[in-house]
């Protein structure tokens, strides 16, 4: 749940909010704030006290809901990892691991029509800023983690086996591709080029299946 975040004396700053600004702000509504702004002067010229202006809150608020400056590009992932995780344990014990892993992605990444140009940003900002591809590496891995403790449990091993760890990485291979691919063609909804790449792993990249065609 997205929560507004206040100010306060402890957090080094005022009770109430200057006029004209929001009586209270969510991560979600700072985040977007930083994305607009690192889209129009770039991540690396826009600094943290230009976000929290625009936000309306101090520069140690944001750092009590986002440890980095690069976090604030990642927005709510830790909240889309967690939905990611209730999608795969809910999965019936029969499904084989990819196709549950295939729906688990597509149904934890539909976004409404407001924030595709959120997402947008953030693809282009990760995959060609220096500082975040370094950084993205940490997120990356959560997301391996959650994927790979899955595959573990179907196989009965260890989350850093082999097969496991197989299983994550190549379905992060195949989100990246497909998230890359949209972001590029400009295109609406990103579910169907991601369940388009899950499916050419699933079918072993000879599906026939126009579907599953770029």
């Amino acid at each position: 749940m997205d929560r507004p975040v206040t100010e306060d004396a402890s957090a080094g700053g005022p009770r109430h909010p200057p006029r004209g600004r929001r009586p209270s702000t969510t991560r979600r509504q700072i985040a977007r704030a930083a994305l607009e702004l690192f889209a129009a002067h770039g991540y690396e010229e826009t600094t943290v006290e230009q976000v929290a202006a625009a936000a309306g809150i101090s520069r140690r608020t944001i750092f009590r809901y986002f440890p980095t400056k690069a976090d604030l590009v990642w927005g709510e992932f830790d909240d889309e990892l967690e939905r990611l995780a209730d999608q795969l344990a809910a999965a019936p014990a029969d499904e084989p691991i990819f196709d549950v892993v295939r729906r688990a992605v597509v149904a934890t990444n539909h976004f409404g029509a407001g924030a595709l140009d959120e997402l947008r940003i953030r693809i282009t900002l990760i995959t060609t800023v220096p500082a975040l591809v370094a950084h993205s590496a940490l997120r990356y891995g959560a997301w391996l983690d959650v994927v790979a403790r899955f595959a573990a449990r179907r196989l009965d091993a260890d989350p850093e086996d082999l097969r496991a760890r197989t299983v994550a990485h190549v379905a992060l291979g195949a989100a990246t591709a497909a998230y890359e691919h949209w972001a590029a063609s400009g295109g609406d909804d990103p579910a169907p080029e991601l369940d388009r790449a899950m499916a050419l792993v699933a079918g072993g990249f000879d599906a026939d299946d126009a579907s599953v065609r770029s």
